[in-house]
């Protein structure tokens, strides 16, 4: 919930002015709701693709203040967010509702971003890998492992999310690691292929590391995507991995 008409505007042409050009490396921005309309006919014509940060799991009706799936889609919308680790402890969105969402994005011809993590006190319980199964699973069982070949999974350590704190390169990989090995056990080509982002204060100084662990696919960036050269600075490290 940052930023407003003027400042979006500038961000985003920052970031256009800058955006590599590399085919392997997509951008994707994720402004605020109020905000979708004007930043897409902003984006459009340029490879940087458009998302929300979070969907309905209705399709439509009386849900006085949800946006459905459809709306997203309609004014340019490729993918939403959902089950950022914000919308599940302050929000209490649980695994079930973030499940649906998943199925409404899909539905709605969005590509849905699944944000899994754990926090501070599960991790030093060793509870991560839990943790992360369960968010997986209750996906998994109600939109089964086909879908996942349409879906990008965000590993958040919330623990790191907005502290300063970073996951070294190779606790970030043996997460992500875990997460591919998940999905390999229900069809291993489909865990292959998916796109699994890393989140959890990635800045221009660490992304190189990271981007360079096999399966680290990307960054779902908070703090750092509110400035076009911080934001850039990553997505040219991304050129590099």
């Amino acid at each position: 919930m940052h930023g407003d008409a003027v400042s979006n505007a500038e961000l985003i042409a920052g970031i256009l002015a800058g955006a590599p050009d590399a085919e392997h490396v997509g951008l994707l921005v994720c402004p605020p709701y109020p905000y979708l309309a004007s930043v897409a006919s902003q984006l459009h014509g340029s490879r940087v693709q458009l998302g929300a940060q979070n969907v309905a799991e209705h399709e439509s009706g009386a849900y006085t203040g949800e946006v459905a799936g459809a709306m997203l889609r309609d004014i340019g919308c490729a993918f939403a967010i959902v089950g950022h680790s914000e919308r599940r402890s302050q929000y209490g969105e649980s695994s079930s509702q973030v499940a649906a969402k998943f199925a409404a994005a899909l539905a709605a011809g969005l590509t849905p971003i699944l944000c899994v993590g754990e926090t501070l006190q599960e991790r030093e319980s060793g509870s991560t890998e839990s943790v992360i199964n369960e968010q997986l699973n209750v996906a998994l069982d109600l939109n089964g492992i086909a879908a996942f070949g349409s879906a990008v999974v965000a590993y958040e350590p919330v623990w790191a999310i907005g502290t300063g704190m970073t996951a070294t390169p190779e606790q970030a990989q043996d997460v992500h690691r875990h997460i591919r090995g998940v999905l390999a056990e229900h069809d291993s080509a489909v865990a292959e292929g998916v796109q699994i982002l890393y989140g959890g204060s990635v800045k221009g100084d660490n992304a190189a590391g990271l981007f360079g662990m096999p399966d680290i696919d990307g960054g779902l960036i908070g703090g750092a995507s509110l400035k076009a050269a911080d934001f850039l600075a990553i997505a040219r490290a991304a050129t590099q991995s």
